[in-house]
């Protein structure tokens, strides 16, 4: 941008446009539901799991608003977010860990078929928790040859073939998690790289004073 046309307060709070946003209140969403299904209401690990999911999007909201006068609040902001949303993945791994239920690869194509989908809402992920229930399918979660093609097969191998609802649906808010986690990622490089190159609200009120002084 050229100094001359530099704001003082540019354009900013636009985080609802955001990936990382979208994707992290959908997480946001999907915990509060998940919780209200398999975690006990009085337990304090329920208050944690919504509390990260919500701190991840509204520190999200908060950096972008803060964005324009403080580019290093948004990118402080930013990073905490990250961080939220990484003590909440945690959390999710414990509760399949503690239960003895599969933590599925974040190649699993369970998890992709679920990414794949883009899903808007909540409503839509409990929609992808059914059609994975009831699924017949093997341990890698593809029907036809790969899975298991006879009765017998599938008689004895009762867990591969059908894994419980809250072992879908904890792989399945995991894998949000880990995309808000990435795209969140790329974002705090980005503004790092941003804020080394131009600076914060200091440098700009600098060059716009400037530019102010010398039209010519």
């Amino acid at each position: 941008m050229d100094h001359e046309d530099e704001r003082l307060i540019p354009t900013h709070g636009g985080y609802r446009k955001l990936k990382s946003f979208q994707v992290a209140q959908l997480a946001y969403d999907v915990t509060v539901r998940f919780c209200d299904r398999y975690v006990d209401r009085f337990s304090r690990t329920r208050d944690q799991m919504i509390q990260a999911a919500r701190s991840g999007v509204q520190n999200i909201a908060e950096g972008s608003q803060a964005s324009g006068t403080s580019k290093k609040t948004e990118l402080k902001l930013t990073s905490v977010a990250r961080s939220s949303l990484e003590e909440l993945r945690v959390d999710y791994e414990d509760f399949l860990r503690h239960r003895g239920l599969e933590c599925w690869d974040r190649r699993d194509p369970r998890g992709a078929a679920l990414i794949a989908r883009r899903p808007r809402c909540a409503e839509e992920v409990a929609g992808w928790v059914r059609e994975t229930r009831n699924r017949p399918c093997g341990h890698n979660g593809l029907s036809g040859p790969s899975g298991p093609s006879n009765e017998s097969t599938k008689s004895t191998e009762p867990t591969k073939s059908t894994p419980s609802s809250a072992e879908i649906a904890a792989n399945g808010a995991l894998a949000l998690v880990r995309v808000a986690c990435s795209l969140l990622s790329r974002q705090i490089d980005s503004l790092a790289r941003e804020f080394q190159s131009q600076g914060g609200f200091s440098e700009r009120l600098y060059r716009v004073r400037r530019a102010a002084r010398n039209p010519d």
